[in-house]
């Protein structure tokens, strides 16, 4: 198994896996609505290929609340039969090695229980609003540079 930029590989394969990992309803998610019409950061979005079959994935993409810049974290999708493997654990980790200093805080909505370990919490996040159903307890933020965010905001794509 190796790591490749997400960039090279196939929207088709890239589609069944998340169809695989999420579900043919996955658009109707809150998190779809954050980043609709957005292009993912290539520098953050990985694949893993076992041989040439894409079993996992992470995506990264511009977003703001209010006029404050953040990148959205999601979806991380492993396979249905790839599942507890470390596999979402070794993406995160390669994607937070690719950070670079010029990056925005990060957001995400997931299990603080999981992404926890990687940095991620809902402090912060308390005042935001968002386009669709979620619980406020999975809207978490990292902001390692302390980043002066709003308080109160609708977070949505970035323009």
């Amino acid at each position: 198994m190796h790591i490749r930029p997400l960039s090279d590989i196939s929207a088709d394969a890239l589609n069944a896996l998340l169809d695989d990992a999420f579900g043919a309803d996955r658009h109707m998610r809150t998190a779809y609505l954050l980043r609709k019409g957005m292009t993912p950061v290539d520098h953050l979005s990985f694949g893993i290929l076992e041989d040439s079959a894409l079993v996992a994935s992470i995506q990264c993409w511009p977003v703001r609340v209010d006029n404050a810049d953040l990148i959205l974290v999601g979806p991380v999708a492993v396979a249905s039969h790839r599942q507890n493997e470390g596999l979402g654990t070794q993406l995160m980790q390669g994607m937070l090695n690719a950070v670079t200093p010029q990056d925005a805080p990060m957001v995400m909505i997931g299990d603080p229980e999981y992404y926890g370990r990687f940095g991620f919490s809902a402090d912060g996040t308390s005042g935001w609003t968002l386009p669709g159903p979620w619980e406020p307890r999975r809207l978490l933020l990292r902001n390692d540079a302390m980043v002066a965010l709003p308080a109160q905001g609708t977070l949505g794509p970035a323009d």
